[in-house]
């Protein structure tokens, strides 16, 4: 009959305190928390955007321009075995694809050699064995190269996923809490950064690509025939950023190879330079870069050295001593500001594709707050509304769910500060919506009692056999809400996951209180006052 084994108070018990424990923080104001003992959580529910207030920005990952990089790079490549080889050849550049004309026809043999060893097998791909791109032959000593579609899906996923991280890196090292950073679609990402009340200063952190190359000064070429377009094959003409000497610097002509890639970087961080007194960029290499820096101010002796930050130069400075602590210095017309955000960049590493911003806007905190005030009186005016009701229809047990209730929000806050899931305004309304929720199965369980008590079932039986017939019932209906908040969470984005999030647990934790905290009550309060009567 109306029976609950030992090991299963002691559980709903121990649940209980704990869910009281952790929701209790999110109860106290931020004085009182950081007196809280060390023992206890001091954790409360993330805040999302609409609550918190800060910046929202969707972005596009331009996937085109990675393709097109990839064929530039395929075509450098191409160049260079060709030459190895003493391979005549013209470059056709056909929509998506790499085109070569071998002069000679003699040589097209050794020309597709060259080509069949630049084009590895995929290994990462769901199609084992498959080339990187499709090699066609369509006559007139030409071969064509078209990217494989396994290949073209691999190599967007790849940088769709590395462009998230390098963003979530970038806005951690600006020191935002709880960000929200998410794929939506297959090229999109949307960030939203509570507390950053500036949204153009987040973009311009997240738009910059931040590829740095170190190369070497072109000193003995003509910088005035360069000007004029006439620039050797081996180099490039670079903008300089910012002044030299009060004016605006002229640009810089430096050899393309790139003697150390900016991933060889470790860590960075801006200071004040002690000789000038003006701000400037610490850079430190890590061991193998360290090397390889060692290598080239030894060997360069009295040659300048550009520092390149997407294709603009940061600085060229002359290379006076071996540098082997692998450790330079970026100077040039920085504030504090512009030299922490180059330290930002450096430190996250550079985009391994542009980003578009399709979208951005900022919420204010004051709206936060009102919204926050908002969803506390619609939860308060909720949860006394149901309470009143409840004691009306039933009473007694109507008190009892009324308690069980209460104990489903304390357990919810706390399985929300738990999983540190985002509290966001539809969260709210899911909260709300919950506390609805969980008196149904009580609803449920109170007029199967009555109905047992109708037919004719003393007190306990109709108590014990109300409950469990009830229960089926309680699961199906709570399956079908979980299953649609499931479908939500999977499907929607942003609000809609955080409604989906609190109503899914909220089902749960409703379930659990509805069932067991209600059944343990019941039972407490037969053994305490012995009634003779089912009076519901």
């Amino acid at each position: 009959m109306l029976q609950v084994s030992k090991w299963v108070r002691i559980l709903v018990g121990l649940v209980l305190i704990a869910g009281i424990v952790l929701a209790l923080p999110n109860a106290l104001p931020s004085n009182a928390r950081d007196r809280l003992p060390s023992w206890m959580p001091h954790d409360t529910a993330s805040l999302g955007l609409d609550l918190q207030g800060g910046s929202y920005v969707l972005l596009e990952v331009e996937l085109d321009q990675v393709v097109k990089d990839q064929l530039d790079s395929l075509v450098g490549d191409l160049r260079h075995g060709l030459r190895k080889q003493h391979i005549g050849f013209e470059f056709q550049r056909p929509e998506g694809a790499v085109g070569i004309k071998i002069r000679n026809a003699e040589q097209f043999a050794s020309a597709l050699d060259v080509v069949k060893g630049l084009n590895p097998v995929l290994t990462n791909s769901t199609l084992i064995g498959a080339r990187q791109y499709e090699v066609t032959e369509p006559g007139d000593n030409t071969i064509i190269l078209k990217m494989t579609e396994p290949y073209k899906k691999q190599l967007e996923k790849d940088v769709v996923s590395r462009s998230i991280e390098v963003v979530r890196k970038r806005i951690d090292e600006l020191g935002t809490k709880e960000p929200s950073i998410e794929q939506q679609g297959t090229d999109r990402i949307v960030v939203q950064a509570p507390g950053l009340s500036d949204p153009r200063h987040l973009l311009t952190i997240l738009q910059t690509t931040a590829k740095m190359t170190f190369q070497m000064v072109d000193e003995n070429a003509d910088l005035e025939a360069a000007s004029q377009h006439r620039i050797p094959p081996n180099d490039e003409l670079l903008q300089y950023e910012g002044v030299r000497g009060g004016i605006k610097a002229p640009p810089v002509l430096v050899e393309k190879r790139v003697m150390i890639a900016g991933d060889r970087l470790k860590d960075a961080s801006w200071s004040n330079d002690p000789q000038s007194g003006k701000v400037a960029v610490l850079i430190h290499f890590e061991s193998v870069g360290t090397r390889e820096f060692a290598d080239i101010t030894r060997e360069n002796p009295h040659k300048r050295f550009a520092i390149v930050l997407d294709k603009k130069v940061l600085t060229d400075p002359i290379i006076n001593e071996p540098i082997l602590q692998g450790t330079a210095q970026i100077t040039g017309d920085f504030t504090v500001q512009t030299a922490n955000d180059l330290a930002v960049l450096l430190r996250a590493g550079a985009l391994p594709a542009p980003l578009k911003p399709l979208d951005q806007r900022t919420v204010g905190p004051e709206l936060g707050k009102d919204s926050i005030q908002s969803g506390k009186i619609a939860t308060v005016a909720g949860l006394i509304l149901v309470a009143v009701f409840m004691v009306l229809r039933y009473g007694l047990f109507g008190l009892f769910a009324d308690i069980a209730m209460a104990v489903n929000l304390v357990l919810l806050m706390a399985a929300l500060t738990l999983f540190g899931a985002t509290l966001t305004l539809p969260g709210i309304a899911g909260i709300v919506l919950t506390l609805g929720m969980a008196v149904d199965a009580n609803v449920l369980i109170f007029e199967r009692m009555r109905e047992e008590a109708r037919n004719g079932r003393g007190m306990l039986g109709a108590i014990d056999q109300g409950e469990r017939r009830a229960v089926a019932t309680i699961i199906d209906a709570n399956m079908t809400h979980l299953i649609a908040a499931l479908i939500l969470f999977e499907l929607g984005a942003g609000p809609v996951r955080g409604f989906a999030v609190t109503l899914g647990v909220g089902i749960l934790t409703s379930f659990f209180t509805s069932v067991m905290v209600t059944r343990l009550i019941i039972i407490g309060w037969i053994s305490v006052a012995k009634p003779k009567k089912l009076i519901i």
